[in-house]
């Protein structure tokens, strides 16, 4: 019959595991309560309960029995491109309640608590600045200056031409080295950031910036490394342009993100940006902590101040 699965108590809490495991050109399979993983240099044995999400790079194939194991133990599967660059698809959330899901959709269909969100993005893009009381549009406005700046600033550092941003979705070859670059850099880090967030179980087109799209949170989260991370590489790379372009960008952004550290900063970021404390006047109470202990409990809605346990009978006894 095969062994019993654990229950939630026995399994080890998210704070406890290890957050992203990546893993490629091998076959996974399971070996009683841990993963294996082998390859050409041996096997490798990973106790599922401690793992928070196994990234599938490509060359990999998993066993039934594999997958089974990780669901079983609260954890789950991305299938991504190398590193993480690209997104393809992904298993179960690690999250086993919708805590962090529901804050989410809370925050973003309040005026007052999305804006105080949006701004907490723009600044942590403007380090040291106050945008407590900037409107949207005064935000977008710094935004479009700086990104400006940072353009300029590694085109004087590069010896780069940099005239504007260009590119055609149908055509990837007509912009310049740079703009080309850029475009591969970013799509990448979406494929990373988005691994990320659905990991997490929130929605990818739950955007507090962008909206309308259902890649708006994917595109929210990846503005705030932009800077830092794919300007500078793509005008690093259209110094000296590679004949592929788009294919030495994406293994240089690989190589960038490679160890996981940009993996847990983007888990950190998310959490702290959708842990919104209310404001005075504002009824922050119903707002779900996305930080309280997981659990895999199931509750009816009452249309109230609080819900009610579920798996009860609340209908009258016919007897």
């Amino acid at each position: 019959m095969g062994a019993r699965p654990p229950e939630l108590t026995e399994l080890a809490r998210v704070d406890d595991r290890i957050s992203f495991l990546y893993l490629e050109r091998c076959v996974i399979h399971r070996e009683s309560n841990a993963i294996t993983s082998t390859d050409d240099q041996g096997t490798v044995h990973i106790p599922a309960a401690s793992l928070g999400v196994l990234l599938l790079g490509p060359g990999t194939r998993v066993s039934h029995q594999a997958v089974m194991l990780l669901a079983e133990s609260g954890s789950t599967v991305v299938w991504v491109g190398e590193q993480g660059v690209r997104y393809y698809a992904h298993g179960r959330s690690l999250a086993r309640s919708s805590r962090l899901l529901e804050r989410q959709a809370l925050l973003v269909s309040r005026r007052q608590t999305r804006l105080r969100v949006a701004r907490d993005m723009y600044g942590m893009r403007f380090p040291g600045e106050d945008v407590s009381g900037l409107t949207m549009q005064q935000l977008r406005g710094r935004e479009g200056a700086r990104v400006r700046k940072v353009y300029q600033t590694h085109s004087a550092r590069t010896g780069v031409e940099w005239k504007r941003r260009s590119y055609e979705v149908d055509d990837f070859f007509a912009g310049d080295p740079v703009n080309q670059a850029l475009s591969a850099a970013n799509t990448s880090l979406y494929g990373v950031v988005h691994s990320v967030i659905v990991a997490l179980g929130c929605a990818p087109g739950l955007g507090f910036v962008h909206t309308g799209h259902v890649r708006s949170f994917v595109y929210d989260i990846a503005d705030l490394y932009k800077a830092e991370i794919t300007i500078p590489l793509a005008f690093d790379l259209a110094a000296d342009p590679p004949l592929d372009i788009p294919g030495e960008t994406r293994r240089a952004l690989r190589d960038r993100l490679h160890g996981g550290a940009f993996l847990n900063r983007c888990v950190a970021d998310i959490q702290n940006l959708l842990r919104v404390e209310g404001e005075a006047g504002e009824d922050a109470a119903d707002l779900p902590d996305p930080h309280e202990e997981d659990r895999d409990v199931m509750r009816l809605w009452d249309d109230g101040e609080e819900d009610v346990e579920g798996g009860v009978s609340y209908g009258a006894d016919d007897s």
